[in-house]
């Protein structure tokens, strides 16, 4: 804060951000396909596809700025896409039955721009993971709930995921960072949790929001709780930054809970770094494993939940003081890596982390968002 200035902290950085979200804003409506489908990044070249994930957090973005029929052509890119490959859906849950799960046959994480299944190509990815289509659930409901309109479309495709989700919301996956093969991943449950919690209101499905509430019960219990917090899965006692999401968007848990305030101070104290930036978790290595700008969004927006308005405002000033020259946020940040050998593995390999990525935008909106609703 500039002591010249006579504003808080809080009016500080909401007035300063506020000559910023805009270009973020821009971004994320501008980088969208005329068919609606929002790419990871609109420059790295493996990024540009789209992730049912990362497209439902820049469609909750453009939602909350008011860019209605941006985040409505999302959804609907997302329900005519899923529709044309409805037959998949039929195959991973036959495949559930007889446990005969492969990454191949189950629903993909993303699709080519133009609503296609990706090609082989040698530099493939993980892509069977269950939260992405719990995120488009929330996202869409969300959506909804703000003002969009339910049509035919719409309705069927999420009826088509929940039908889905029914049957492989249990089912061993990679986790959101697409990594961690065949465990249930606790962020992954609670997302698929909260999506069917939300399309069952939406649509009258009395079975969905009962299976999500199983699958919350099951989230609190020893299995995804060690020492009075979250974990990132059974067997693994670290914690994650994507295990912020229970507490809030997701509202697994309440955020005065003793369970959310354990896992956030966990955050704090193992991954959050005083410079800014939020690591994945202990031992990330991608790209070094550096600080998420997404995360740091993630951790403002918790501790602002749970009546912490000194962070936040912090937060969001290493976000955007993290931004290239064109105004662009990267994936992460790797002034404190954890592996400097495999940061340097990685850019070989792949180039500079992907930037801009739009989630990262995606976040800044939000953050400055929550910021500005508390001032």
């Amino acid at each position: 804060m500039h002591p010249s200035s006579g504003l808080t902290n809080l009016a500080f950085v909401t007035h300063r951000s506020a000559l910023t979200v805009q270009r973020s804003i821009d971004l994320l409506a501008g980088s969208q396909t005329p068919q609606g489908a929002i790419p990871a990044s609109t420059v790295h070249e493996l990024y540009r596809y789209g992730w049912l994930r990362d497209g439902s957090w820049c469609a909750y973005a453009l939602d909350r700025a008011g860019r209605t029929p941006a985040a409505a052509a999302w959804h609907h890119w997302v329900a005519a896409t899923l529709l044309r490959h409805e037959h998949r859906v039929d195959q991973a849950l036959a495949a559930v039955r007889t446990n005969t799960v492969n990454g191949a046959v189950m629903m993909p994480a993303r699709f080519t721009l133009t609503g296609e299944q990706e090609p082989q190509a040698a530099e493939a990815w993980p892509n069977f993971q269950t939260d992405c289509y719990g995120f488009w659930l929330w996202a869409l409901a969300d959506h909804i709930r703000r003002g969009g309109h339910l049509d035919p479309t719409l309705q069927q495709a999420a009826q088509l995921v929940t039908r889905y989700l029914l049957g492989a919301g249990e089912v061993p996956c990679f986790d959101c960072w697409e990594e961690h093969p065949g465990q249930l991943h606790t962020a992954s449950l609670a997302a698929v949790s909260a999506g069917l919690r939300n399309a069952g209101a939406l649509l009258g499905d009395s079975t969905a929001q009962a299976y999500a509430e199983k699958l919350r019960t099951r989230l609190l219990g020893c299995e995804h709780t060690v020492a009075g917090g979250f974990i990132r899965f059974p067997g693994d006692t670290r914690v994650d930054g994507s295990l912020l999401w229970l507490g809030v968007p997701l509202g697994i848990v309440p955020v005065d809970g003793r369970l959310y305030a354990t896992t956030v101070s966990r955050i704090r104290d193992e991954l959050y770094r005083p410079e800014g930036g939020v690591r994945r978790y202990q031992g990330d290595t991608f790209y070094g494993g550096g600080q998420w700008i997404l995360l740091a969004a993630s951790l403002g927006w918790a501790t602002l939940a749970m009546g912490d308005s000194d962070l936040a405002p912090q937060l969001l000033a290493w976000i955007e003081g993290s931004a290239n020259h064109e105004g662009y946020l990267p994936e992460q940040v790797a002034d404190d890596p954890q592996s400097p050998h495999m940061l340097a593995y990685w850019r070989e390999r792949w180039g500079a982390t992907a930037t801009p990525l739009l989630w990262s935008h995606a976040m800044h909106v939000i953050l400055h968002d929550e910021l500005k609703a508390g001032s």
